[in-house]
């Protein structure tokens, strides 16, 4: 099922991470009905495949994330690539210190 144009399959992801069809959607905003049909293979609109990716596939908690958060990481980008390529190596380091931690 290709559900538009992104391979991703939401009921894949969905069974991977242990999910019900509510807690799964309801994280994008998706109803349960709603998400069931995207799973049977109607077509899911770009938002939602966008969010579905950001949150789901990405991990990123969107009540958290603020628009000064991504026009920093973009000014770094810009302006400042090689101190934006250090604070990123550092956060995914330390992530991966905390998962190895907590295992």
């Amino acid at each position: 099922m290709n559900n538009g144009k992104s391979n991703l399959n939401p009921r894949e992801i969905r069974y991977r991470m242990g999910m019900n069809q509510q807690e799964f959607w309801s994280k994008v905003n998706v109803t349960q009905s709603g998400g069931s049909r995207y799973e049977s293979g109607r077509n899911m609109p770009k938002p939602v495949r966008e969010l579905l990716r950001l949150v789901h596939v990405e991990q990123i908690d969107i009540y958290k994330l603020k628009r000064e958060d991504v026009d920093v990481a973009e000014y770094l980008k810009k302006y400042e690539p090689d101190l934006f390529k250090s604070l990123k190596k550092q956060a995914s380091d330390k992530k991966k210190a905390l998962e190895a931690a907590a295992s």
